[in-house]
């Protein structure tokens, strides 16, 4: 019905060797999202047309054929994972604190393990959970959410 939500399950810092890490569970949809945290000299470089830029938040996220019960090979990222991903990453980079206060490379990585639909909000959940367990100062907590009628 309307007022119906999937079961949660939520676990912080299941890996001892990430700075960060969560399992994020909704219904039938269960991501695995770490943190790791490096220096400025592990940004990424990118050379554009503006100049050079460096990005010191990378998020990751992988949806691997097995989520859905497929066999396929695992190739080169898809469409929707490059899609998904940024959109879980602006949803996270919005809270993130401004780099003088906080000097550091962030990657998150988000691995779907099974999906039943929204796996890029239990990316967010995640992400945002496993920032937190790093020790990163973000300015609020952020919450994905899917919602269909």
């Amino acid at each position: 019905g309307t007022k119906d939500i999937r079961p949660l399950y939520i676990e912080v810092h299941p890996y001892e060797r990430p700075h960060g890490s969560a399992l994020f569970q909704r219904g039938e949809t269960q991501a695995i999202v770490t943190t790791t945290l490096g220096t400025d000299r592990d940004a990424q470089r990118l050379d554009t047309i503006r100049g050079d830029v460096n990005r010191t938040f990378l998020l990751h996220y992988n949806f691997p054929p097995f989520c859905t019960g497929e066999a396929k090979p695992m190739r080169g990222s898809s469409r929707r994972e490059i899609g998904h991903g940024k959109l879980a990453e602006r949803a996270l980079e919005a809270v993130l604190p401004v780099e003088e206060d906080f000097p550091y490379t962030i990657r998150v990585v988000s691995d779907t393990l099974e999906s039943n639909g929204s796996s890029s909000m239990a990316a967010v959940c995640g992400g945002c959970l496993s920032l937190m367990d790093a020790g990163v100062p973000i300015k609020a907590p952020v919450a994905g959410i899917a919602m269909g009628l």
